[in-house]
């Protein structure tokens, strides 16, 4: 499975992110630009992941968007997507003290 750090995430222009906490956790706290599609909620909503070539999934600290990149890179429909792995996810986004957006929009 392919990943990258935060840093490494905060350095790219404009990433197709999908953040796959639950929305309590995602409004009080996400990367700007985030999608937010739960991981509760991903069996049935895959089709709306294949956002691009790339598509980088983040959590709170890897865990949830590691089961999430393994679900979706395993889907027919999916086939051309590159899902990448968040290490160390929003938590470690937060602690270095980057930007967060609050509440349910992206931006």
């Amino acid at each position: 499975m392919n990943a990258v750090t935060t840093n490494e995430l905060s350095e790219l222009e404009a990433p197709i992110l999908i953040d796959v906490r639950e929305v309590d956790e995602y409004v009080s706290g996400h990367v700007p630009g985030a999608i937010n599609i739960p991981l509760s909620e991903l069996v049935g909503r895959e089709s709306e992941c294949g956002l691009g070539v790339t598509v980088y999934v983040i959590c709170q600290a890897g865990g949830r968007s590691a089961r999430a990149c393994e679900h979706l890179s395993q889907q027919l429909n999916l086939q051309g997507v590159s899902f990448v792995n968040v290490l160390g996810g929003t938590g470690a986004w937060i602690a270095e003290d980057k930007k967060v957006v609050v509440g349910v929009d992206p931006v």
